[in-house]
């Protein structure tokens, strides 16, 4: 039985960590290295960290804050965020970072997946998108923080994505995000019939069942969430220990 993953998401903005709905409505919600070390603590198996204006800012990451929080985490540390070169990734390798994750850059330098996952490992190399239901069955990918539809089918766009050479994907549901109602069950089972890479379901944790529900039907691989960790409506130890009551294979040590 394959050990599914929980992930807690700190979207990173003016060297802060915040939240919003639908990718709007944006609030401050705590020091980054202090989330990072409770999460940790509280038995996350990976943790991802964001910059989500440094692609839309244009600007360069904030590499001195993920390599300060990667001393501090020893759990695998995915990295993401106006990263658009070969160059970008080996920073944030030498920074700490174990993976990262491509999103916008991916869609205008498809080639640059394929690039780093020869020179890194596919393993180490994620696609992330953006999503909206745009029909019966059919998403379509969004760039520019989910506010430009590229017309791209969300589907085509992951078997794309894995022939490229990335090793994972992360879905993350533009229409659940942040709304707290359960993630979108239909759309990772969608994508789990058409790819063999891991997938990463995120958008839509409300509550513990959410979690298991997208592990089993939805046949993901991994659950990430934000919101509902950073405001401890759900504590990822007692989590971990629902999944196992549900028969859900995870792992419940803390480091």
């Amino acid at each position: 039985m394959t050990t599914k993953r929980i992930i807690p998401c700190m979207d990173v903005d003016n060297r802060k960590v915040v939240k919003g709905k639908k990718f709007l409505d944006v609030q401050e919600v705590a020091d980054p290295l202090t989330l990072a070390k409770k999460y940790v603590a509280d038995g996350a198996d990976e943790l991802v960290f964001y910059d989500i204006s440094a692609s839309t800012n244009n600007r360069a990451m904030f590499l001195d804050l993920i390599e300060e929080i990667a001393k501090d985490v020893p759990i695998p540390f995915i990295v993401g965020g106006g990263i658009r070169t070969i160059e970008d990734i080996e920073k944030i390798f030498s920074a700490g970072g174990d993976k990262v994750s491509i999103n916008s850059a991916a869609l205008t330098t498809p080639e640059l997946i394929e690039q780093a996952s020869i020179k890194f490992g596919s393993e180490r190399i994620m696609l992330s998108m953006d999503v909206r239901r745009v029909g019966p069955g059919k998403w379509s990918v969004y760039a520019k923080g989910g506010m430009e539809d590229t017309g791209l089918d969300a589907i085509e766009w992951a078997k794309r994505g894995e022939k490229l050479g990335a090793g994972e994907l992360v879905v993350n549901s533009i229409d659940e995000d942040g709304v707290k109602e359960g993630y979108d069950i239909e759309l990772n089972k969608a994508m789990a019939k058409a790819i063999s890479i891991p997938i990463v379901a995120s958008g839509g944790a409300g509550k513990i069942e959410d979690f298991a529900e997208v592990l089993t039907q939805g046949q993901a691989d991994a659950a990430l969430a934000a919101s509902v960790f950073h405001f401890e409506e759900i504590e990822i130890g007692k989590l971990k220990n629902y999944l196992q009551e549900q028969n859900v294979s995870v792992r419940n040590e803390r480091p």
